[in-house]
């Protein structure tokens, strides 16, 4: 299901779209102060005041977002780690909503993508100036991830990363989640690419992509592209330590291709595991299990991008409107 046409969920001659806040209390030092900076903000760029909503544990997002597009919202931010982007990505996808990161936690892969820091202005700034991109959306049942779905070691790195440490160094965290994992043993997948014959690997991670970047900015794949109907799928095969440090190297470089990773393109994958892996969609940890089937959703999902919006780097333009969201903000505390 698509969402919409491209003239975007917003009218240009619209100057002031109702909106809604889905914040996860947690992640957020001081709400009531945060609130008054959020509602000043879209105050002085001419906004009504947004409807807010507080995700719960359970329900860290998802009804949230879909009371906010029953109650008429053109605009929801999403405000949180990586749990409360998804819910909302999942809420809003096949609808006119438009998605806007303000990013909260330590290491949100959306905003990572965005070229978004946990930088508040910078992500109302990108909503304000209304750019707008149709990403495709990938689906693992009921869910929907928009960046990337994973089985095998990336989600072990993410379950063996503490949010103490998280909270203190920030995404670095991650590298010492990973440290712990990489002598381990790999596992016995057979991956099916619309619904072709099984490829048979002894693999440590499996991702399903929509957009290439991995926490920290890394450029992962890139050739990846958000809203071209397809799945950019990496198998990656390090079996020693040296094998790691190819491949960081040739990621660091970022030219060529990079060593011990195959990468196939589809809209199907099925992922069949001889164990139970751990797994994770758009950063945000699931149960684990012995497969992981995704599907795309061609361009469903509206997200509020930095401009230019049809650059196929979505985060063109991200530092400069950080630039210009920091005046926004001030001009929102002086009223």
């Amino acid at each position: 299901m698509d969402g919409g046409d491209d003239k975007g969920p917003v009218p240009a001659d619209n100057p002031a779209p109702r909106s809604a806040v889905v914040v996860n209390p947690v992640k957020v030092a001081d709400l009531d102060e945060f609130r008054r900076t959020v509602d000043g903000a879209l105050a002085a760029a001419g906004w009504p005041a947004p409807a807010w909503y507080e995700t719960t544990v359970e329900d860290p997002g998802r009804g949230q977002a879909g009371e906010a597009v029953r109650a008429g919202a053109e605009v929801v931010f999403a405000c949180g780690g990586d749990g409360t982007v998804r819910a909302c990505v999942t809420a809003l996808a096949g609808t006119d909503v438009a998605l806007a990161v303000l990013p909260q936690g330590t290491g949100n892969l959306l905003a990572a993508n965005l070229g978004l820091a946990n930088e508040l202005a910078a992500g109302l700034e990108v909503a304000v100036e209304r750019g707008r991109r149709r990403l495709d959306v990938g689906a693992v049942g009921e869910q929907s991830f928009a960046v990337m779905a994973g089985m095998g070691f990336d989600a072990q790195m993410l379950d063996a990363t503490s949010e103490t440490t998280k909270q203190r160094i920030g995404w670095p965290a991650y590298l010492v989640g990973a440290a712990k994992h990489l002598r381990d043993r790999p596992m016995r997948v057979a991956i099916r690419l619309d619904g072709g014959p099984s490829l048979r690997r002894r693999a440590r991670s499996v991702l399903v992509a929509n957009v290439g970047r991995l926490q920290g900015g890394v450029r992962l794949l890139a050739d990846a592209e958000p809203d071209d109907g397809w799945f950019d799928v990496a198998v990656l095969t390090p079996r020693t330590l040296g094998h790691w440090l190819a491949m960081a190297w040739a990621l660091v470089r970022r030219r060529g291709s990079v060593p011990r990773m195959e990468v196939f393109r589809a809209r199907k994958v099925v992922i069949t595991s001889n164990r139970a892996q751990p797994r994770q969609l758009d950063g945000d940890l699931i149960d684990p299990g012995r497969s992981l089937t995704a599907e795309i959703r061609p361009r469903a999902l509206w997200l509020c991008v930095p401009r230019p919006q049809r650059d196929p780097d979505l985060s063109v333009d991200a530092g400069a409107a950080a630039e210009r969201g920091e005046r926004l903000v001030e001009e929102a505390r002086r009223e």
